[in-house]
């Protein structure tokens, strides 16, 4: 038990620290673990490659047709008598030729779309990063939290087990006795739910790195603090309203909308079809026809109005979804900055070794109890208090995290705003 004590007392200590205290290799090491190994990747690479793919198509010309004939011919003279008979075919082969430019155009769009696989890609990167550090402080909190909560269910526990080997005398001591058997009980209950979330956070990494549910992972004390704020509100604003993910997507679709407006409008054209012609005739006589052929549609009844006005629509649309998009980013990147302000001014408050002094009255509570000096309630409110204090404050910390997160996908931009740090065991 005290090996125990002093492993959770430097444990919180380490926590508490605000000034980096490791070397940044090893987060970075456990980060880099990510990358390589999570199978996400594979998909939205083989996005790009479909575009890649879709753009090599668009370059193409259509593939020539050919077309052929065969029959017999018979000749009559003016008396009505058969004057010959024989074979008679055609051939032809003709080459369809875009309208100048339809082909370009074609092209911009499918340019656009590997824009936009890559942009999901590089938005894949960045969110994965995030995840990973996040989670390997999840990880940390959560077993943080386990460790401190079975120890005060130990307490309890040990505690309920000395009072069922004394004999009541009276009523207070056993409404006492009553009252540490019942949180004893809702102690357990929390150790369990501790104990899940710990897992959970666990099969977390584990899903990130690609690894089986189950694998055990050690992890040492992270060292987590947090920086001001450098940039304005104004400041924030602007590079949200340009470098936000789903804004440059967006943006990325409007480009992509104003080619298929374009392609739309050259369509009204008809595509020219052109190529050689062979016929041949045996009837007596021998015929034999050698020359070219051009095919033109006329553009009468349909000069692809519907499609151009379908096009045009969509752009509107793409334009509208482009500014309700800034203005998200806009209203998200505000809120994010003053939770991060607000949680950061929080933090800025907290003694160091606030933590250590809970535990350290929670244990001298447990033991002056036993010996009469200290009441039930105050032994109970120091042990609840312990843990909540502990639950607050990783709690404010990936709150702190998420909010400084948040302004670093939303902004584009490293802030600065984290520093991070654990070792491998």
């Amino acid at each position: 038990m005290n090996k125990f004590i002093i492993y959770m007392r430097w444990s919180i200590f380490l926590v508490l620290v605000t000034t980096n205290a490791y070397a940044s290799t090893a987060v970075d090491s456990l980060v880099n673990e990510v990358f390589e190994k999570n199978p996400e990747f594979k998909f939205y690479q083989a996005e790009i490659d479909a575009a890649k793919g879709s753009r090599t198509t668009a370059g193409l010309w259509a593939n020539p047709e050919a077309s052929a004939s065969f029959g017999q011919k018979r000749v009559w003279n003016e008396e009505g008598e058969l004057a010959g008979r024989g074979e008679a075919f055609d051939l032809s082969i003709s080459q369809p030729i875009e309208w100048p430019g339809r082909i370009g155009l074609r092209k911009a769009i499918a340019e656009r779309d590997i824009e936009l696989a890559e942009l999901n890609l590089e938005q894949f990167r960045a969110l994965l990063l995030v995840r990973a550090k996040a989670a390997l402080y999840h990880l940390f909190a959560a077993r943080e939290v386990e460790a401190a909560t079975l120890e005060v269910s130990g307490h309890f526990r040990a505690l309920k087990e000395v009072l069922a080997q004394r004999s009541p005398a009276g009523l207070t001591p056993l409404l006492e006795t009553r009252i540490i058997e019942a949180i004893e009980l809702n102690m357990q209950r929390k150790a369990t739910l501790a104990s899940l979330t710990a897992q959970a956070a666990l099969n977390e990494w584990n899903l990130l790195r690609g690894a089986p549910t189950g694998t055990s992972f050690s992890l040492s004390p992270i060292a987590l603090s947090f920086q001001p704020l450098q940039k304005d509100k104004d400041a924030l604003v602007s590079l949200a309203r340009s470098n936000d993910y789903a804004v440059r997507q967006h943006l990325i679709e409007l480009k992509r909308q104003d080619f298929r407006v374009g392609l739309a409008q050259n369509e009204r054209l008809p595509a020219v079809s052109i190529g050689p012609v062979i016929s041949q005739e045996r009837a007596g006589d021998k015929e034999r026809v050698i020359g070219g052929a051009v095919s033109v549609p006329f553009p009468l009844w349909n000069l692809n109005q519907g499609n151009i006005d379908t096009e045009r629509a969509r752009k509107t649309q793409a334009e509208v979804s482009l500014d309700l998009a800034k203005r998200d980013a806009e209203r998200r990147v505000v809120e994010a900055a003053l939770a991060y302000e607000k949680k950061l001014k929080e933090i800025s408050t907290w003694k160091p070794e606030a933590i250590e002094h809970f535990k350290e009255a929670a244990e001298l509570a447990d033991r002056h109890y036993r010996l009469g000096a200290v009441p039930v309630t105050v032994y109970v409110e120091l042990q609840t208090q312990y843990l909540e204090a502990i639950q607050g404050l990783h709690d404010t910390r990936k709150e702190t995290l998420e909010a400084a997160t948040q302004l670093e996908i939303l902004t584009g931009e490293s802030l600065a705003l984290i520093n991070t740090d654990t070792e491998k065991t």
